[in-house]
């Protein structure tokens, strides 16, 4: 590839800062080091003033999203400069699927917004080989990096038999709620239920906290959780329960993976795949909801045949997902330019 075919892509992230998501700074560390890639984070200044070959956005709902009514109204309205700055220089927009639906909880101008962003996008990149598109939606699948080297630098603690641990923002539909009931139904005194983050508001706090109250074997520390903390936290652990009502892409199951500790899940597509991946004794799977039972033999399980060696990652080695975003962006490139030359034969 000669110098003039290198590609500028412009990110939907700003500079990393000490909360941002590490897979982010990991795609950034990855992207960077690719030849023939050339990398800018975003800034709104940068994003329709400056000169690049590809947009791609990771969570665009950031983009027209306001902590008050008038600055989500100005970033909406930057929001719209971008699009028809993109629609005029005919550059592709590629998505990261993150998530497979929009955001609840969001205005009808933000829903909108979003929808007209999905339809202009030219490529999605999908994180799992399970996530499914409309017909005719071009794709293409680079799987979710792991986490080994990103912790590599803490020290691990020695699971601890019977210890079961939860991490990350406690949302509704993580099912932290339903899980400190059901391990309140598992008998056992030698049993723990650790469980820390950030909830996403105070009646869910509550109502944690409630819960978490009436079970001496329970531990709860609801703050934000540094590299250090998550690594302690999910190491000491013999099993992490991750009972979220929908699991598409989660980051928590291969942080855990990443730390060699298995985990517990519910069955689907998405988990089933990966526990193919992985190993099957590192997936431990439910179906339906998460039951006292459906816990509690996976403690058993656990405690009676730990897995043996290390969980199969190496498919998501981060070595490869910068060759394979550049060969994306290849494609999106090219899918533009095929898609501009249809309209002006149209046209003639």
């Amino acid at each position: 590839m000669t110098a003039a075919e290198r590609i500028v892509v412009q990110q939907s992230f700003p500079d990393p800062r000490p909360t941002t998501n590490p897979y982010i700074i990991m795609l950034r560390d990855s992207l960077r080091s690719t030849p023939d890639l050339e990398l800018r984070t975003f800034s709104w200044k940068k994003a329709l003033l400056g000169r690049y070959d590809v947009f791609h956005a990771h969570w665009p709902e950031i983009l027209v999203a306001g902590q008050s009514k008038p600055k989500a109204f100005v970033r909406q309205a930057l929001f719209v400069l971008l699009m028809w700055k993109l629609a005029l220089t005919k550059t592709p927009i590629v998505r990261t699927t993150h998530n497979i639906h929009l955001p609840t909880g969001i205005s009808r101008r933000e829903h909108a917004l979003l929808r007209w962003f999905d339809d202009r996008t030219t490529l999605r990149i999908r994180l799992n080989p399970t996530t499914e598109f409309a017909p005719g939606v071009e794709y293409a699948t680079i799987l979710h990096g792991h986490y080994r080297d990103w912790f590599a630098a803490y020290a691990k603690s020695s699971p601890q038999q019977g210890r079961v641990g939860y991490f990350g923002l406690i949302r509704r539909y993580k099912g932290v709620e339903e899980l400190l009931d059901v391990f309140a139904a598992v008998p056992g005194d030698d049993l723990r239920l650790e469980v820390a983050g950030k909830p996403s508001s105070d009646e869910l706090a509550t109502s944690v906290l409630e819960r978490a109250e009436r079970d001496h074997r329970v531990d709860v520390t609801l703050a934000f959780l540094h590299d250090a903390e998550i690594v302690e936290l999910v190491s000491r652990a013999a099993l992490i329960a991750l009972p979220y009502r929908e699991m598409h892409n989660s980051g928590g199951a291969l942080t855990a993976l990443s730390l060699d500790r298995p985990i517990l899940v519910p069955d689907n597509p998405t988990t089933a795949a990966l526990a193919e991946e992985v190993g099957q004794a590192w997936v431990h799977r439910y179906t339906g909801a998460l039951t006292p039972d459906a816990l509690a033999a996976a403690i058993a399980d656990v405690a009676e045949t730990p897995p043996a060696g290390r969980p199969d990652l190496s498919a998501r080695d981060w070595a490869k997902a910068g060759e394979q975003h550049a060969d994306a962006y290849r494609q999106a490139i090219a899918l533009a330019g095929s898609r501009a030359a249809r309209r002006r034969s149209v046209s003639a």
